[in-house]
């Protein structure tokens, strides 16, 4: 029997244990504030106002209240970008389990701060606190894909990868569900809302411990084979691993061949370089898609179909709910279809929606059951969306490289990737302001452009170790 199909299909308690601790203590803290501030904005405005005027004696002005809620969502991307571009200095000096145990402090300083932002009266405790969550989202975006890749076996890689995304989409329903008028959407409840984010942090740091650190990081980098043999057979619930231990092995006597992946490295070996595009390029891809503006004028159209405010709310978590589900079927799909087949699939998918949508909002006022249809068409968006584009990129990168370069290029991707989300959040409500629903036009080249790179550049990697997947893109180098 092969090391990876130990445990009957290879989950087994322990490693759903450590899964279990790295989704629901760093993948719910990505979904839930992305969504927490959604639903309680028009309450915080208002406290916003009442702070500025019992500060100044003045009320503030519609730009300026405008202008201090545009910085409190968006400081979470940049933060973001922050925690990204520290992943891969995070990772090689504490580790993978080492590292995710430490990023808790940056939730647990927002969390705090969020929390305690009405008492003190401070917005810019509100701001601050964000910015902090925003670190931990940006460093918990790259280290727990990461970790989740190195304790996978081969065979369940791109379904538990998977599991990352899927977490941040019921957390981001989670976090709808609790910010309703009738939950937590008050004019007191919304710190409790926004503190709930430490209830991740006191579970991962209850439970992270007694998994062990990842066992490709514990041979390759730290050099201690017999630790990386107890960490496996921990995992795997046998000692039976020494396939999967020749197999780090190879890609260890694989690296040395190589110089040490720095920065100028990664983009000029024609051998990372590679990857690093298809890595850069599929992140392009999720976040300049349009899912955050097809999101963010669900509600809009649901309201000019005839929906009242509370059916246009309920019909946005009816899409939440779609958006989870389509997640748990994708990461049943993944290790069947393969990675590439699902991203061209959602891709495509997401590129006749995008056009049909262009042409529904376009044309709604020449006919009512437009509406209708645009309803059916934002949620086939997000189903496409979820097929493969909102999980695959998150765990591709770390299938793509050997372990002396992925901490790098996961730095690198994930930047790009909250860089993006910053640029569509600051730059979408200007352009849908000047260009209408035509702004839609520039999300569907975006993903013309994606599909054909995916089919043209992108590998599949489904049932391939890292070392034989490395081995492909250093053949393609050589051949030129």
């Amino acid at each position: 029997m092969g090391a990876g199909q130990l445990g009957g299909k290879g989950f087994t308690p322990r490693l759903c244990l450590a899964i279990a601790a790295t989704v629901l203590g760093s993948a719910f803290q990505h979904g839930y504030n992305t969504g927490v501030v959604n639903a309680p904005q028009k309450i915080i405005e208002q406290w916003v106002n009442q702070t500025y005027e019992s500060r100044t004696g003045e009320p503030i002005t519609a730009d300026g209240v405008t202008g201090i809620w545009s910085v409190t969502v968006s400081i979470f991307c940049v933060g973001g970008m922050a925690g990204a571009m520290f992943t891969g200095l995070v990772a090689d000096k504490f580790g993978r389990k080492g590292g995710l145990l430490i990023n808790n402090l940056f939730a647990l300083l927002g969390g705090v701060l969020e929390g305690f932002s009405l008492m003190a009266g401070s917005y810019e405790m509100l701001i601050i606190g964000r910015f902090f969550i925003g670190v931990n989202c940006g460093l918990n975006a790259g280290l727990a894909p990461m970790y989740l890749t190195e304790i996978s076996p081969t065979h369940l890689r791109g379904a538990i990868g998977s599991l990352y995304q899927l977490v941040v989409t019921i957390s981001i329903l989670v976090s709808q569900v609790l910010g309703m008028r009738n939950v937590l959407g008050t004019a007191s409840g919304w710190p409790w809302l926004l503190a709930l984010t430490l209830a991740p942090v006191v579970f991962q740091l209850a439970v992270m411990p007694f998994c062990p650190e990842s066992p490709r990081f514990t041979l390759i980098n730290r050099n201690r084979e017999v630790d990386a043999q107890k960490a496996l057979a921990w995992l795997r619930g046998s000692p039976e691993v020494h396939e999967e231990i020749d197999e780090m092995k190879a890609e260890n006597e694989a690296s040395k061949l190589t110089p040490r992946v720095t920065l100028r490295e990664i983009t000029t070996n024609p051998a990372l370089r590679a990857p690093l595009i298809i890595s850069v390029m599929m992140m392009l891809a999720q976040q300049l898609s349009g899912i955050n503006a097809v999101i963010f004028f669900s509600t809009d159209i649901y309201q000019r179909a005839g929906l009242n405010e509370m059916q246009a709310q309920s019909a946005t978590l009816g899409m939440g709910a779609m958006n989870v589900l389509m997640t748990i079927i994708s990461v049943v799909l993944v290790e069947k279809a393969g990675r590439k087949t699902l991203q061209m699939i959602g891709l495509s998918g997401m590129f006749v929606v995008t056009v049909l949508l262009t042409i529904c909002l376009a044309l709604k006022d020449q006919a009512q059951w437009l509406s209708y249809i645009s309803i059916v068409l934002v949620i086939s968006f997000v189903v496409c969306f979820a097929t493969g584009p909102g999980s695959i990129p998150w765990f591709l990168v770390g299938e793509l490289f050997a372990q002396s370069a992925r901490p790098t290029a996961t730095s690198i991707a994930v930047a790009v990737n909250w860089t993006a989300n910053f640029i569509v959040g600051v730059s979408f409500l200007p352009l849908a302001n000047a260009m209408g629903p035509y702004v839609f036009l520039i999300f569907a080249t975006v993903l013309a452009v994606a599909v054909l790179f995916t089919w043209k550049r992108v590998p599949e990697t489904k049932n391939k170790p890292i070392d034989e997947i490395t081995a492909m893109f250093r053949q393609r180098a050589y051949d030129k």
